[in-house]
């Protein structure tokens, strides 16, 4: 029997190669993520196995179970030691191979599988591994599954079981790129940059978006798992101004960017503006608002202002509810509250029906994003970004923190601002108007200007966004104010990217 999992092993000795190895700060809010193999071995991913399996016995869940990978060197052996432990538990598991992430959800509906498994590390650089996990369709995990989960495989307190099984089943790709594409026909052609970053969405998204209709070039669309020009993510500059450049040399009505599991879109103008995804939220939902008047929608706590303020939303009655950052948060609370769709500023967009089955997926976006301009057909995308109120926003920037502290300096940010708007102490010569605490902090100002600071859920790092509708000037006024409370914590590194 599997011995209980270490949290720190030697590479290259046998108790590497006897030991299941598993850190557990991998464990995080709605997903697993570790450096591979420093913080799990593969026979860590088989206890991983092991304790999902029994986790679904657990709650009553029938266990078969959809397996995929992503296209990494390492996926396909950590999903051979994750089915091993998967079968050991005593799990039916059905493998379609190398897949995105919103294709192993999309094979949980067409294989008639109330469980999934992706291993997948997303848009993390390489040396990432992880695993993407539902059983109850279409949700994925969160932080109460997560944290059982943890305790079952940390404590090796699985329990094994007859019955397990293996079947591999082809075709689910070409499946997958008929039902996006049955009914949504553009009506015109349009030009489309395909952007992968040489990861998996190479392999599913040109071919879909040709499906309906689109003229597409494609850019890094080669796999390539050492992602030689930069990693796939959609919310990356460096891939986003890549796109840019194909756009103006192709003359393109759009660019779509995909990050390294494709549930995530990022979208660049036909002038080459990058349009950060909760903007093109306010254009779908004021589109969407158009045909379904009254609808409502899910927006994570690091979206734009505009939701609330912006007078065509309010005028066609759209319903706003901020809420947690996080694929699974965003997920569930569409569901919760049936909303027409969920949108993330990372690019994760949440369609449920008509238009998609709750989960999110990159393409299922970027069709509807095509959908959108087909029905507008007087405007670029460029003029629908124009036609919205001015606002001044940053990227979303990552300043190293490490797993263990970085709750730790979001709470002390968090008690800080409380203790100035408890005092009246101005903020850029501003009181502050409100304080959303549902993730991180949000602080708002009088103005509407406003900034954000959360622990990354994925990474070790904070997340750090702010906006102002009044001047750019302000934006980047609210940033030094945050930065400067971070710089208070010598444990808060480097920014990924600033403004």
């Amino acid at each position: 029997m599997l011995a209980k999992p270490q949290s720190a092993l030697s590479p290259n000795s046998a108790a590497f190669e006897t030991t299941p190895l598993v850190k557990p700060t991998g464990f995080r809010e709605y997903d697993c993520r570790w450096l591979f193999p420093q913080e799990i071995n593969l026979l860590g991913f088989e206890a991983m196995g092991l304790g999902l399996g029994t986790y679904l016995h657990e709650v009553g869940v029938k266990p078969r179970i959809v397996v995929g990978h992503d296209y990494r060197a390492y996926s396909l052996s950590v999903k051979q030691a994750l089915t091993l432990g998967l079968q050991a538990a005593g799990c039916e598991v059905v493998d379609i191979g190398l897949a995105l992430s919103p294709v192993a959800y999309f094979a949980q509906f067409a294989l008639d599988c109330p469980a999934v498994a992706m291993v997948t590390a997303s848009h993390n650089e390489n040396g990432w591994s992880g695993i993407k996990m539902g059983a109850q369709r279409p949700l994925t995990f969160g932080p109460d599954e997560i944290s059982r989960l943890k305790e079952i495989v940390l404590g090796g307190a699985w329990t094994t079981r007859p019955g397990g099984s293996y079947s591999h089943v082809a075709g689910v790709r070409e499946r997958y790129i008929a039902d996006l594409s049955e009914g949504k026909r553009l009506t015109r052609t349009l030009k489309v940059v395909a952007a992968c970053g040489n990861g998996t969405a190479g392999l599913f998204a040109p071919d879909t978006l040709r499906a309906i209709g689109a003229e597409v070039i494609e850019l890094d669309c080669e796999l390539d798992y050492t992602f030689p020009r930069y990693n796939p993510n959609p919310e990356d500059l460096e891939m986003l101004h890549a796109v840019a450049a194909a756009v103006k040399e192709h003359k393109a009505d759009i660019g779509l960017a995909f990050d390294g599991d494709g549930d995530r879109c990022g979208v660049v103008d036909n002038e080459g503006h990058e349009i950060f995804a909760d903007k093109v939220g306010v254009m779908l939902a004021r589109d969407l608002t158009k045909l379904t008047p009254g609808a409502q929608f899910v927006v994570d706590v690091k979206s734009t202002g505009l939701y609330l303020t912006d007078p065509v939303l309010k005028a066609q009655g759209a319903r706003i509810d901020y809420w947690k950052t996080g694929h699974s948060y965003i997920k569930r609370r569409s569901n919760e509250l049936k909303a027409l769709a969920g949108i993330e500023k990372s690019g994760h967009y949440f369609f449920n029906p008509p238009i998609g089955r709750g989960y999110d997926d990159g393409l299922v976006a970027g069709i509807a994003i095509l959908q959108m301009l087909d029905r507008n057909p007087g405007k670029s995308m460029a003029d629908l970004a124009r036609d919205l109120p001015k606002t001044w926003g940053s990227p979303t920037m990552g300043p190293y923190c490490p797993d263990e502290t970085k709750y730790d300096v979001v709470a002390a940010i968090t008690a800080e601002y409380e203790a100035a708007r408890a005092q009246g102490t101005p903020v850029l010569g501003q009181k502050i108007r409100d304080l959303v605490t549902v993730n991180g902090v949000r602080v708002i100002l009088e103005d509407g200007t406003w900034g954000l600071v959360r622990a990354s859920s994925n990474k070790p790092s904070l997340v750090v966004v702010v906006e102002s509708p009044t001047s750019e000037a302000n934006m980047r006024n609210m940033f030094k104010d945050i930065d400067g409370r971070l710089k208070k914590h010598p444990q808060v590194g480097a920014y990924d990217q600033t403004i």
